[in-house]
């Protein structure tokens, strides 16, 4: 599939067809159809009848196979947690590795090691490539020095800079822009989501990304956590660090992919707005919340707001390591409540 705003990109993608590098890196941030354009250009390549615009034709029988999930020449690698599970066990795929291990990868090479079943022409995709560790990485780094024949690697990447320097070396690298509001907000009303401009604004205008968040389960957690941060000005931190420890654990949470590093990210937009508040900007990730955001304008500085903030880059930077979730949660609390107590004027 490929969304509106990426047509200009596929016909430059498609003008190279015959000077077409074996390794094509697409980078960008997450939530903008990266993997859906992947997932095209994987499927043109296989299509016995692509159309005249290129696109894979989705009748023959290749498609076909694609779209059963049984193509034997098309191989995705990602993390295991990010691999459907045949079974529905919250627990136990919240215990899967969030990392691609190098036994995938060697899985790949003595696959590609063999003839394809239908022609040379086959395809990989890895997403996300930065979820590979230095030795993955290498493993990889040796089927693109010398790739078999007729394979087509697709690498998709939301952090490029967390990829190894010969690795980008090694693909030819393709920008993936957000698109522009117009474009989004045209996109997300013929997704029927409701209050677009709402769930775009939350994403960071990443359209994708913030229809999976209005549509799915996210939705009902994000006004949980816009309640709870708008009342700690009356709240105990340490009590909320509790309840959010134990809301993490939730099946509710796990369910709807809510860990650690989603409510540190959650943390830092609604921090970025409180400072933008605070400087007489408007939020930009919850405009809904603007009422409880500038309603703390006069218990917190400027200078207060932008301590906030950099607390919350902070956070993020260790919020994915195997930290313990609840002290990390009464710090970033407490630091958070500290800078949200009335002001005070001076010699008072």
């Amino acid at each position: 599939m490929i969304l509106p705003w990426h047509e200009a990109l596929w016909q430059r993608l498609r003008s190279t067809a015959g000077r077409a590098h074996h390794a094509l890196l697409f980078a960008g941030p997450s939530g903008g159809g990266k993997r859906l354009f992947a997932e095209a250009v994987a499927a043109a390549r296989l299509c016995d009848q692509p159309d005249a615009g290129g696109k894979a034709c989705g009748r023959c029988e290749s498609c076909t196979w694609l779209a059963a999930g049984t193509h034997p020449d098309f191989f995705r690698v990602v993390p295991e947690a990010d691999e459907a599970s045949e079974e529905a066990d919250v627990e136990k795929d919240s215990a899967k590795s969030r990392q691609i291990r190098v036994d995938q990868i060697r899985k790949l090479q003595d696959a590609l090691e063999k003839k394809g079943h239908r022609s040379d022409r086959r395809a990989v995709i890895v997403d996300p490539a930065e979820a590979m560790n230095v030795i993955t990485a290498n493993g990889l780094l040796k089927l693109l020095e010398e790739p078999p024949a007729g394979v087509l690697f697709l690498l998709v990447s939301n952090a490029i800079d967390r990829l190894l320097p010969t690795l980008l070396s090694r693909c030819q690298r393709w920008d993936f822009a957000a698109p522009s509001t117009a474009d989004a907000l045209a996109w997300l009303k013929s997704e029927k989501v409701a209050q677009p401009d709402v769930w775009l604004s939350f994403a960071g205008g990443m359209p994708l990304a913030a229809r999976d968040a209005a549509q799915g389960p996210l939705a009902a957690l994000r006004t949980r956590f816009v309640r709870d941060m708008a009342s700690l000005s009356s709240k105990d931190p340490l009590s909320l660090a509790a309840e959010w420890d134990q809301w993490l654990r939730s099946k509710d949470a796990q369910a709807a992919g809510l860990d650690m590093p989603l409510l540190a990210d959650w943390m830092l937009r609604w921090q970025a707005d409180l400072a933008a508040c605070m400087q007489a900007g408007t939020p930009r990730f919850f405009p809904d919340a603007r009422a409880e955001l500038e309603g703390l304008r006069g218990r917190v500085s400027a200078q207060a707001a932008l301590a906030c903030y950099n607390d919350g880059l902070k956070l993020k930077q260790v919020a994915a390591h195997p930290l313990n979730a609840r002290l990390l949660l009464e710090d970033s609390l407490l630091r958070y409540s500290r800078h949200i107590a009335p002001t005070r004027a001076p010699g008072r």
